[in-house]
């Protein structure tokens, strides 16, 4: 179903390899454009959270709520955070381990949503899942800081606090992306196994 809250959740899509190019936009120009490429993922990332409440609160208020948008909006959602992720663990500054357990649990994710859109049952986020979400985003956000540091040599007041704030961050995130996990793991075996 095409309506303005999967517009907006569809653009989230569009934007996330926007993020990856411009994040890796100095390195391959020569060094030239790092002010410039930092102020558009700034932008970018502030306009795909924003966006990721938005479509709910319009798909809500105007009525619209539908099973591609229970399942589109976690996937947009999930393509958007990894690509930050992804984008952070090559410039080491979230390390590829955490980075692994959180693309392996979203895969999960996904293959429980598949299971359960077999039977006809399109599994919206759940509260953990809402959480871990929110999560992501200011782990994020305090990858974008650490970026910045390394990038523009910015933030020295921060250090050498900062990195261990963002590590902690990202383990937070690991830690709360798995716990939801197992949530979902349960609803799925209720379904399977009747249990209440």
């Amino acid at each position: 179903m095409v309506n303005v809250a999967n517009a907006v959740t569809s653009l989230r899509l569009v934007l996330s390899p926007v993020f990856f190019f411009f994040a890796f936009l100095p390195i391959w120009a020569g060094g030239r454009f790092a002010m410039l490429s930092t102020i558009v993922l700034w932008l970018l990332f502030l306009f795909i959270e924003v966006s990721d409440v938005l479509d709910g609160m319009v798909a809500r208020s105007q009525g619209i709520v539908s099973d591609v948008g229970k399942l589109l909006d976690p996937f947009a959602d999930v393509v958007s955070r990894l690509t930050y992720f992804v984008v952070f663990a090559a410039f080491s500054i979230m390390p590829v381990w955490m980075f692994l357990l959180i693309l392996y649990r979203e895969v999960g994710i996904i293959f429980v949503r598949m299971l359960m859109i077999r039977d006809g049952i399109a599994l919206a986020a759940r509260a953990g899942g809402k959480t871990k979400a929110v999560m992501y985003a200011l782990s994020a956000g305090l990858g974008l800081v650490m970026l910045m540091h390394v990038r523009l040599g910015v933030f020295h007041g921060l250090m050498p606090a900062l990195p261990w704030v963002v590590l902690g961050a990202f383990a937070l995130s690991v830690l709360m992306s798995w716990a939801s996990f197992v949530d979902y793991l349960i609803v799925l075996y209720r379904h399977y196994y009747g249990h209440s």
